[in-house]
């Protein structure tokens, strides 16, 4: 009954669902119009050349992708004929799919949680098991897997104390979330309970910790990173090394705090350089139309033709990893804002500590540890930030150790990936 009266109320706002999506959505960005069916089912099966029933792994978007990327690309390594298929939510994830893997996945929009659409898109996909990134669970594609014997893994699961407060508003169709499962791989054992103490059997509950930690640099990156560092680290006029730090994935109001801090700072540092990255591609023009307004020089990274302004606008995709590695420090965005956070282990990999305001709760499983091992520091206000960024700019001894005990965060925390291989690998159908 729970489960009918959910798909009766989204059947019921689903105008208002494509209105948002569509118009809304696509008016700002036209990749939300684009492969529209796929919304509802309609899954194209030349994704599929072989008989072979394919993996399937949601990931909600770029956060999400990026953090599987590693676990997906070790389970290609380990299974090379294995069909494997992506799905996400937005544009920017499928940009992401694309720009990490090529053509060895599949890749599509998960279809909107219409009852009629989920079951139209396992019946046209079969496939074998079905991997949910985090928590991304959607009561009709849980329930239509596991009636149909689908296995479906939740791994790198989390979940916060707020997060379950409201599915215990829900308990009925949390139940049927629960019972759908057929095993969770959580960050750890507080998170596990959260889950069991919703009406998740014990015996389906491990603990793997993170995989966002199992992020290492390839040589590719590392090599784009040297190329960063001559292009911004040195000033072109007087061959000098300039500090450098990156705003990553900030978003509105957020953008004016980031350009407010990097004036005071070059009021006590002249020739240091801000890049900023905003989380979305619909936010490039916008922050760039502040910055014309501002009385800060800059240039668009997509331009290609940077020549010693005070900022850099990143308004291109899937490079923000990189671009940590090219600077001093980084300011990890929707943290100043109450956003919940970004992943800071992007920076923190490269040895490039991490600066981040309060509001971190989408990451509560990442930023205690890395403040904890000091390679994170926190402020409150763009007037705080400015303060850290002229300490650093001015001690870069104390920088670098902040990169430092960053990246041995990152190591301590390493092995996700192997743990979670163990559970997937279970649930693989044998070779034909």
């Amino acid at each position: 009954m729970a489960r009918i009266f959910y798909s009766s109320a989204l059947i019921f706002i689903s105008p208002l669902i494509v209105f948002y999506l569509y118009i809304l959505r696509g008016k700002k960005n036209q990749g939300y119009r684009a492969h529209f069916k796929e919304r509802f089912g309609f899954i194209s099966k030349s994704l599929f050349t072989t008989k072979t029933k394919p993996l399937v792994f949601h990931c909600a978007s770029v956060g999400e992708v990026l953090a599987a990327t590693p676990l997906i690309k070790a389970l290609q390594k380990a299974h090379p004929n294995l069909n494997i298929l992506i799905t996400c939510n937005t544009p920017t994830g499928r940009e992401q799919i694309l720009s990490q893997f090529k053509n060895t996945v599949a890749c599509s929009y998960l279809p909107i949680d219409f009852p009629f659409a989920t079951a139209r898109f396992l019946k046209r996909i079969k496939p074998q098991a079905l991997c949910i990134l985090e928590t991304e669970l959607w009561p009709n594609l849980m329930a239509i897997s596991h009636k149909k014997n689908i296995p479906v893994l939740v791994i790198n699961a989390r979940l916060s104390e707020k997060s379950q407060q409201g599915y215990q508003k829900v308990a009925k169709l949390t139940h049927i979330i629960m019972r759908s499962i057929t095993v969770l791989a959580s960050h750890n054992k507080a998170d596990a309970e959260r889950f069991i103490q919703l009406g998740l059997e014990t015996s389906k509950s491990h603990v793997t910790g993170s995989i966002k930690f199992d992020i290492t640099p390839s040589d590719e990156q590392l090599a784009k990173v040297l190329n960063l560092k001559q292009l911004y680290n040195s000033n072109k006029h007087n061959n000098d090394e300039r500090f450098v730090w990156v705003a990553g994935s900030t978003h509105p109001v957020e953008h004016e705090l980031i350009l407010t801090a990097h004036q005071q700072l070059l009021k006590k540092q002249p020739n240091v350089l801000l890049i900023i990255a905003p989380r979305h591609p619909e936010q490039f023009d916008k922050v760039a139309e502040l910055l014309t307004q501002s009385p800060l020089s800059f240039s668009r990274r997509s331009q290609n033709n940077y020549s010693n302004e005070q900022v850099l606008l990143a308004d291109t995709l899937g490079e923000l990893q990189c671009l940590y590695g090219a600077a001093n420090v980084s300011f990890i965005g929707g943290s100043l804002i109450r956003r919940g956070g970004h992943n800071p282990l992007e920076s923190a990999a490269f040895s490039v500590g991490v600066i981040t305001g309060p509001h971190t709760y989408n990451f509560d499983h990442v930023y205690p540890e890395l403040i904890k091992l000091k390679g994170a520091v926190v402020v409150d206000s763009n007037d705080e930030l400015a303060k850290q960024l002229i300490t650093f700019s001015q001690n870069t001894k104390a920088c670098q150790t902040l990169g430092i005990k960053a990246a041995q965060c990152v190591a301590k925390n390493q092995g996700a990936i192997q743990k979670t291989l163990t559970i997937i690998n279970q649930y693989l159908e044998p070779k034909p």
